[in-house]
């Protein structure tokens, strides 16, 4: 049976990351066969040897204790990095990531906005995000009421940012709720909502009514349309006698014709 002590020791091994615990969480025996990696929540510290998965793609060390990201250097061909929830400072490891196309460092302590330009050699990025509502994460760069317009100034290709889509299908979308929440916040005053102007009807009083010149166009019109649908009904049945009296005539000039054997 296993004891607590062993139990603790197990937990302990998870503050850092090493081949043993790589194997068993995705069941490769070779370290370079990873491509997709999740150690999420595990109080991992220390990224141990997590850079001998040279060929990962997808990596979330989300929710752990990381404060540095060093060992990632030799990941090149890194695609998806979420490290949110965790403690880091510097980015400046993944600068060497060059196909990283989405990375997630909500919650953590990157400062500034100089913290974000060791990033500006990853050409295939499009998607970054410094906070998340959902979890109530953020970082301190976040304080900055300019941080997003600078981001888009310094990251042409960003796609989407903090979850909001800045360019392609469906930015237009997001850029009209974000126009909305601004106008509701106007709303707003000390808690309580503004007082709003009075609002002057679009149109006159009686404008949808129904002008009697326009009734009478419309009587007339279907008297026209009773007196159209008339006629055709006569003229069908019109029709179907003439029809029915061809075919009398036909059956009676052909008789048929009876054979003796």
């Amino acid at each position: 049976m296993e004891s607590k002590k062993d139990r603790g020791q197990e937990t302990e091994n998870y503050t850092k990351i090493t081949d043993v615990l790589l194997k068993s969480k995705t069941g490769e025996f070779d370290l370079e066969s990873i491509l997709f990696l999740k150690l999420r929540g595990l109080g991992i510290y220390d990224l141990g040897c997590i850079g001998d998965c040279i060929n990962l793609e997808r990596l979330d060390l989300s929710g752990n204790n990381i404060t540095s990201l060093a060992p990632l250097v030799s990941l090149r061909l890194l695609q998806v990095l979420n490290v949110s929830g965790n403690r880091i400072t510097n980015l400046e490891a993944i600068s060497h990531c060059h196909h990283l196309q989405s990375l997630n460092v909500a919650g953590n302590l990157i400062s500034s906005i100089e913290n974000l330009q060791c990033l500006l050699g990853l050409r295939k990025l499009e998607n970054i995000r410094l906070k998340d509502c959902l979890y109530n994460f953020s970082n301190p760069v976040c304080k900055n009421v300019s941080c997003r317009n600078i981001i888009l100034e310094m990251f042409p290709n960003i796609k989407v940012v903090d979850g909001e889509k800045v360019a392609g299908r469906g930015s237009d979308l997001y850029q009209l709720y974000r126009d909305i929440d601004d106008s509701l916040k106007g709303l707003y005053k000390n808690g309580s909502v503004a007082e709003i102007p009075d609002c002057k009807p679009w149109v006159e009083e009686g404008y949808w009514d129904l002008k009697r010149s326009n009734s009478a166009i419309i009587d007339e019109a279907y008297k026209q349309f009773n007196d159209v649908l008339h006629e055709c009904k006569l003229l069908n049945n019109r029709a179907s006698h003439v029809i029915t009296q061809t075919e009398r005539a036909l059956s009676n000039k052909n008789p048929t014709k009876h054979y003796m054997l």
